[in-house]
Formats: C-alpha cells, sequence, structure tokens
C-alpha cells in the first residue's frame, strides 16, 4: 500500500477579476494533488530546491532558483511535490 503524502497548504492573497495570487507551502514529501491549470500563470519561487512533477507523460524533476520565475500556459496537468527535505514555498499567479 502507497504512504499518503500530506498535503502542500495554500493561501489565497488576491482574488480578482484579473489574477489569482497563491503562496504555496510545501512540507518535505507534500504534494498538491493531480490537478489542471485552467489559467496561463506564474510561478515565483521563495525556495531553491527541487519538485517532483507527475505527469502523464512521467516523473520530472524541475530544480528551481529562489527568485527566478517561470511562465506556464493554461492546461498543464500534474502533481507537484516537494523532492527536499526542507519546507519549499512559490507563489503562484494564474492571469484570467
Amino acid at each position: 500500500m502507497d504512504k499518503q503524502r500530506p498535503q502542500a497548504q495554500p493561501t489565497v492573497q488576491i482574488d480578482n477579476a484579473r489574477v489569482i495570487v497563491t503562496e504555496w507551502r510545501f512540507a518535505p514529501g507534500a504534494e498538491t494533488g493531480w490537478h489542471r491549470h485552467g489559467f496561463d500563470y506564474i510561478v515565483v519561487p521563495q525556495t531553491s530546491g527541487t519538485l517532483l512533477l507527475e505527469t502523464a507523460d512521467g516523473e520530472h524533476h524541475a530544480e528551481l532558483t529562489c527568485g527566478v520565475s517561470y511562465f506556464r500556459n493554461v492546461g498543464v496537468e500534474h502533481n507537484v511535490v516537494n523532492a527536499n527535505d526542507y519546507e519549499f514555498v512559490f507563489i503562484e499567479i494564474e492571469i484570467k
């Protein structure tokens, strides 16, 4: 039986007609759960480290650097897992 991972903790900071800004906090091993992005989005890492991305195409590791943002188009489907032995934090900005 697979061990259930802890859940990442989202805190919505802004939700208006134009954007949703969410802080995501991941304890070691925590995950978002499978989801599909309904908007284009930008991620601003607040921590440097490695995230495990579980996708339909398999598992991929992403190396993120604090303060180095990236953009993704609507429709991304994945589960994001903290692969570090410390808390990982990023800000997600969804563009409505």
